[in-house]
């Protein structure tokens, strides 16, 4: 790729509160791999989408470590996380919590659902009823809810990591659209490879043979350091350049023949936020190209929409923002 121009990449060298960004990122990651192996892409991604305050959807089958990734991430900077199983027999109230008659007050006292913590893992969550599933969206957008005409506040910092069982499986209800759009990003955690499961089973097996396995980590950072890496990430530049060029891409996908539905304005906005939390955790306070290019597949490939011929003729998803990304010029100044 050729060397960006002045207008993209002159802005003054990294500060402390980067390079202190960086190192707390960087304390995250290493804990985590500690219980982890071998996903270090997976990881980094879960750590830009803290940095950049969204909400990630994992769409993988049982087994590969959704859930360890959650608790993991909510121990290394010693918050509170709940786990929801999502089953058909959900009711919203289940999730958000209910207001009972106190007696000696002579009041309604809300007693708030499990949603009410730092990282929530909404387990499988396409197998509850879009009911509950649209319970979730007023937490997810304004981080707040609201009963019996009441809003509550949620937690901050806050975070929502859902997982969801591929769509042939039984039992499973697709998600609507615009539930996956409040979505930052989108990802598969995939099978370890050959030396990564190798690891695992030989840490398993150095175990204490009476100790349970290793599945919490221990505090790296505070919330404090949280609430500033994404301070941090706010204040990263990006050029009017770079901002053209996602609009580039946007419009793309949504005039391009093989898609029915192209990306929103949320999805450029998250396309910028993650973008900007992954210069910070690189080290730089500013966008380059490759940082859109990179990530437009986590944030967006999960909000496009095929057409049904698109569908018939074998594209994917994948392929077609491929085509995209590789036939749109990217700024040079």
């Amino acid at each position: 790729m050729p060397t960006p121009t002045k207008q993209i990449v002159a802005r003054p060298a990294p500060s402390e509160s980067i390079t202190s960004a960086q190192s707390h990122a960087l304390a995250i990651r290493e804990n985590i791999g500690q219980i982890l192996f071998g996903k270090d892409d997976i990881v980094e991604l879960a750590l830009i989408a803290l940095c950049a305050d969204g909400h990630v959807l994992i769409d993988d089958v049982p087994g590969v470590g959704k859930t360890l990734l959650a608790k993991a991430l909510a121990d290394s900077y010693g918050c509170m996380w709940h786990r929801i199983q999502f089953t058909p027999d959900l009711l919203p109230s289940d999730l958000l919590g209910v207001s009972i008659f106190d007696q000696v007050d002579s009041k309604f006292v809300f007693h708030p659902g499990p949603i009410f913590a730092n990282v929530v893992l909404a387990d499988e969550i396409n197998r509850a009823s879009p009911k509950t599933q649209a319970a979730l969206l007023e937490a997810m957008e304004e981080r707040q809810i609201s009963v019996d005409a009441t809003t509550h506040r949620l937690p901050d910092p806050y975070i929502v990591i859902a997982t969801q069982n591929p769509l042939d499986h039984e039992g499973t209800y697709p998600l609507p659209e615009s539930q996956l759009d409040r979505f930052l990003m989108s990802f598969s955690v995939g099978y370890p490879s050959r030396h990564a499961g190798l690891t695992m089973l030989r840490h398993a097996q150095e175990l204490n043979p009476s100790a349970a396995p290793a599945t919490t980590c221990p505090q790296v950072v505070s919330p404090k350091e949280i609430h500033a890496m994404r301070e941090i990430a706010r204040a990263c530049y990006v050029a009017e350049a770079i901002c053209n060029y996602v609009l580039d891409l946007a419009d793309r996908t949504r005039s391009t023949t093989d898609i029915a539905l192209g990306i929103s304005p949320r999805g450029c906005l998250h396309l910028i936020q993650a973008a900007k939390a992954a210069a910070i955790l690189d080290g730089r306070d500013y966008v380059l190209p490759d940082d859109i290019k990179r990530l437009a597949y986590p944030v967006w490939l999960h909000r496009i929409v095929l057409t049904p011929d698109a569908e018939l003729s074998g594209r994917t998803t994948h392929q077609v923002l491929t085509q995209i990304i590789d036939s749109t010029p990217v700024p040079l100044e």
